[in-house]
């Protein structure tokens, strides 16, 4: 009841017309909605609150303010308060500063429940308040909304202004934005609030005592320059983090699968045992974002770990490389030269007695691709360079290990996420950048990685926008990516958690959001592809964010780990270690080898009186199917429904004897052909699918007849069973016992995989068109106006503009392009057009189906957005943009007379590391579309954009390199891109479109003619073609090239 009367003396408080005890004395009004949505739901109430505020104080001694502001302001209002007529200057002035302040949003919250709490803090930080988190937890659990984008100039003091009018005016518009950013930031919390209670029936406190329940996005909490999780005040170290613990002690979980997640049960749980570390001071593992893999040192396991921000003293981001024995939790440090810089968010590979440390964040600013080897028997760093493909800078990757390469996929580089897919082959020092088939995941950072087998899997991450709960895994040799089908309820989707592998399973522990859902582990047996979860005792007293862990033995060794929380620092797990070891003793066990049931994926056997078929998984009621699940409600019936009988069999036969099997099968009719055929996991054992008539033929057979020599004659025998050997009398008697000498047993098969018939998508196309077709009563001659082929533009499928091109195709349009984006599986379609015959090239693609034509392709690791309707793409200079990108141009200043949304500018300045690029383009949309690259990339502050012709736009004197990419011919701006060079000269990179047969006179040309504008500019060059690449045929015979062309300086 405390709560409750606390809630109404505040709000009986806010209604009185006394003034309040803040500087502007009374309550902001641009955010009373928020604060009335808020102050209406029974579990929360507002205590203070500010809208945002442009404001000008004098600073010491507490100021006051000489202008403040809840909407945007006027620069002329703000000047004539800084700067007053010298009528208004008042005789006296102290020394106070003179300072210039955005604020943002900032309301505090008081919550009935920690529960309620995180889930406020939840939908706060999804809708960009991403400083929000919870400031106490005692007494009283109190929340703060709030996000970054204040701001803060120092103008000098009361006596003096030492800023221009001008730049009170630049400052002023800065402000107006952020405050602009700012009112839609709240007003989309504002609506979230509204449309998520109001789902729940407690827009109006109709529910009273219920917690607001996020889901979606708002259950997804970002990033700040460390994880924001909402965490209670460290004083508070028995307190939990998912708000349900009132004595800091949980629950037990039951290891089962259910539809409603893990139920508390109090038989079965993992105990964390806390690592008193001897040697050095255990402070120094007080570390996240850092590394740690497991070595082999003399003869004892033992962790390396590297980097990572915290550490002893004052926190920062480390280069220690240290030894943990945790047998005997003996911490070592490593006395090494020239060590790497410090860093956090790199990944650490172990490849024999080398480790690799790739990548990381040395600052918010520097971002690194480089490779560094450990040699754990010499204790030496070495810096290595590698060849191949270019590697971008990124940390939050993920990597791991198969054999001698290194699989590295996803990250992050300031707002640009990767989804490139590179491995690192240590045997030869090589990058390549792997071009991948299957179900592509989306790019994504702070996910996890492990190997297993012949496979990398992934779980989770980060794509910008939400947490991702999805498990694939990556096939090594066939370069494609499969996302998992899965049983049970999965994790709950997470970012910055930990993975590993134990025996036959992969576990996923922590991670962010921090809520009770993640205070468990979860397993999942890759043999039956099931999950299942195991509580954690004592997990309240530690946060699993950024954590490492390693198994070694039976012992989940766990590194690190926190977070930081703006209102009261941060916070750091110490080392722990779980014994994983009642994973197999307990009678929840994973199944082990010895089950002969067939280890199939998706696999799972039927709950008999508490207690599975062989030694699988104790189910709780019917199965379900997690998150990571693709399959449908109904056929999770029929796998695992109420029925007491199989609904398919298999036949279980050793490989040796499975050749007489399956003739036999044939010969009678009873194998089973709609279904595959399957084997185990050691290649030893042949599962045939068979008839049910089969297996009550095979049930009552009387096998006394002794066959064995007859059985070996035919099993050593390379012909099929043809004869009529043992089968004359009762063929199929004979038949069934042949099977049962053999050693065939019958089981149950509750997946049966039927054979798929595969038919192409053109056919599937022809058929669901052929049909909408006669029903318009049209003619059947138009199916021949249909595509065999098409293109994909990023998640845009486009037709040939030889498609469906009879006007009348647009009379059933409405009905016709939904159908096609089916068949194809797309979201977005389109018919190409040919480039428009203009100065600009504007494309000339139409959408049929979706949205618009924006789209976003990711192509060496850089990112191209534009709009597809308005802007030229050309897929095949691919290659010519890859060698560009790694040209080494570092310190180099390069002109790009054809800009476009930059296809070259782009690899120049990510990849090739150019000083500065000046951009020239003169068509709208392009510029529209570079803009947002050079943003997305994060290179805009190294790149010029000159709008207009380039003949008149383009710099001169100032080019190391000058690139001219127009096709047909780019021959109108020679003598610009000669001007654009220095005077020393510089390398013109020469594109055009040239017939096979006149490449050398062509190349002539272009040295004769750059060489006769210099010498008319003045300029006493040598000119001389370097290199010659040939890009891509572009026509019949028309081929496109580019010339290297070097001008030199020649001494006189």
């Amino acid at each position: 009841m405390e709560f409750e009367k606390r809630k109404a003396a505040t709000l009986a408080s806010l209604g009185s017309s006394d003034v309040d005890k803040s500087p502007k004395g009374s309550l902001d009004a641009p955010i009373v909605p928020l604060l009335s949505t808020i102050n209406r739901h029974p579990s929360y109430y507002t205590t203070t609150a500010a809208a945002t505020a442009a404001d000008k104080r004098k600073k010491a001694r507490g100021g006051t303010w000489l202008f403040i502001s809840h909407d945007p302001a006027d620069p002329d209002s703000v000047l004539s308060s800084l700067f007053p007529t010298a009528d208004d200057v008042p005789n006296e002035r102290d020394a106070s500063e003179l300072v210039f302040r955005f604020e943002p949003l900032i309301v505090a919250v008081e919550c009935r429940d920690l529960s309620s709490a995180q889930a406020l803090v939840s939908a706060a930080i999804a809708c960009g308040f991403r400083e929000s988190g919870i400031t106490s937890a005692s007494r009283r659990v109190i929340v703060a909304i709030r996000c970054s984008i204040r701001m803060e100039v120092p103008l000098g003091d009361a006596r003096e202004v030492v800023v221009s009018r001008e730049y009170v005016r630049f400052l002023v518009g800065v402000a107006n934005e952020k405050m602009e950013a700012n009112r839609r930031r709240t007003e989309k919390f504002h609506e979230a609030l509204r449309r998520i209670w109001s789902s729940e029936g407690e827009a109006d406190g109709a529910a009273d005592g219920k917690t607001l329940s996020m889901s979606g996005n708002a259950e997804s909490l970002k990033e700040c320059e460390f994880e924001s999780v909402a965490c209670v005040e460290s004083s508070e170290a028995d307190a939990t983090l998912d708000g349900d613990a009132k004595d800091g002690i949980y629950n037990s979980n039951k290891i089962i699968l259910s539809s409603t997640g893990p139920t508390v049960h109090q038989d079965f749980s993992l105990s964390i045992t806390p690592l008193k570390i001897l040697g050095e001071p255990h402070e120094k593992l007080f570390l996240w974002g850092h590394s740690a893999c497991t070595v082999d040192r003399r003869n004892r396991e033992k962790l390396i770990i590297f980097g990572g921000f915290g550490g002893m003293g004052r926190h920062a981001r480390r280069n220690d490389c240290l030894f943990l024995d945790p047998s005997s939790c003996t911490l070592e440090t490593i006395a090494v030269r020239s060590a790497p810089s410090p860093r956090m968010g790199h990944t650490a590979s172990l490849v024999g007695h080398q480790l690799f440390v790739i990548g990381g964040r040395t600052d918010p600013s520097n971002i690194l691709s480089d490779v560094w080897v450990f040699n754990t028997t010499t204790n030496e760093w070495k810096l290595i360079n590698c060849n191949g493909h270019v590697f971008p800078p990124r940390h939050r990757h993920s990597a791991a290990v198969l054999g001698s390469k290194i699989f590295v996929y996803g990250g992050v580089n300031n707002e640009s996420i990767y989804s490139s897919c590179f491995v690192l082959d240590t045997s030869n020092l090589c990058w390549e950048e792997l071009v991948v088939g299957g179900d592509q995941p989306c790019a994504r950072h702070s996910h996890s990685m492990v190997s297993y087998g012949s496979k990398v899997f992934m779980f989770g991450g980060y794509d910008g926008e939400k947490a991702l709960g999805d498990l694939y895994s990556f096939d090594i040799q066939a370069y494609a990516w499969r996302r998992e089908k899965t049983l049970g309820k999965g994790p709950h989707a997470r970012f910055s958690h930990s993975m590993f592998v134990y025996k036959q399973s992969i576990g996923i522990i922590g991670g962010c959001p921090v809520k009770q859902h993640l205070q468990d582990l979860s397993l999942l047996d890759l043999q039956l592809q099931g999950w299942k979860h195991v509580a954690l005792n004592s997990v309240s007293r530690f946060l699993f964010v950024r954590t490492t862990v390693n198994v070694i033995g039976d012992d989940l060794v766990m590194i690190g780990g926190g977070a930081a929380c703006y209102a009261f620092g941060t916070k750091f797990s110490e080392p722990m270690k779980i014994n994983l070891l009642r994973l197999d003793s307990s009678s929840h066990s994973m199944p082990s080898s010895g089950n002969k049931h067939p280890c199939r994926q998706g696999e799972v056997t039927e709950e008999t009186h508490g207690q599975c078929q062989g030694q699988g998984l104790q189910l709780k009621h019917a199965q379900s199917f997690g998150e990571n699940s693709d399959l449908k409600f109904e056929e999770a019936i029929k796998m695992v429904g109420p029925q007491t009988s199989p609904m398919h069999w298999l036949l279980q036969v050793e490989r040796t004897r499975a050749k007489l099997a399956k003739d036999l099968l044939k010969k009678f009719g009873w194998l089973d052909m709609g279904r595959k055929v399957n084997t185990s996991e050691d290649g030893m054992q042949i599962y045939f699918p068979v008839t049910e008539k089969f297996c009550v033929l095979y049930e009552k057979q009387d096998h006394r007849a002794d066959v064995s020599e007859e059985l070996n004659e035919l099993c050593s025998s390379e012909q099929s069973v043809k004869s009529d050997v043992l089968l004359n009398q009762n063929p199929w008697s004979a038949a069934l016992n042949l099977l049962k000498q053999s050693g065939a047993t019958t089981l149950d098969d509750r997946i049966g995989e039927v054979k798929k018939v595969n038919r192409s998508p053109y056919v599937v196309m022809r058929e669901a068109v052929a049909v909408l077709v006669k029903q318009k009563g049209l003619s059947e001659e138009l199916l021949e106006q249909l595509p065999a082929r098409w293109e994909r533009l990023a998640d845009i499928v486009v037709l040939p503009e030889t498609s469906f091109k009879d006007p009348i195709w647009e009379t059933i349009g409405e009905e016709l392009w939904p159908v096609i984006a089916k068949v194809l599986n797309t979201r977005r379609l389109a018919r190409k057009g040919y480039v428009a015959p203009t100065s600009t090239r504007d494309s000339t693609l139409k959408i049929l189906f979706g949205d618009d034509g924006w789209v976003a392709h990711r192509e060496n690791g850089i990112l191209y957005s534009f709009d597809a309707t308005k802007c030229m793409f050309s897929w095949g200079n691919l290659s010519e943009k890859l060698r560009m990108a790694r040209l080494d141009c570092g310190g180099e200043v390069v002109v790009d007379l054809f800009a476009g949304i930059g296809y070259f500018v782009l690899p120049f300045l990510v990849r090739a590391q150019a000083k500065l690029v000046y951009a020239c383009e003169w068509n709208p949309h392009a510029i529209e579309a570079l803009r947002h690259n050079l943003q997305a990339n994060s290179v805009n502050d190294r790149c010029v954009i000159l709008e207009g012709d380039n003949r008149i736009t383009a710099p001169k004197g100032v080019a190391d390199r000058v690139c001219l990419g127009l096709l047909p011919s780019s021959e109108g701006s020679w003598v610009t891109a000669i001007r654009s060079l220095r005077k020393e000269g510089g390398m013109l990179h020469v594109h055009g479109n040239v017939k096979d047969s006149e490449e050398s006179t062509w190349a002539e040309h272009v040295s004769r003619s750059m060489h006769e504008i210099a010498k008319s500019e003045g300029y006493p060059w040598e000119v001389v073609i370097e290199h010659v690449e040939r890009v891509k045929w572009y026509a019949p015979h028309i081929r496109h090239v580019v010339l290297d062309v070097r001008c030199r300086h020649i001494q006189s």
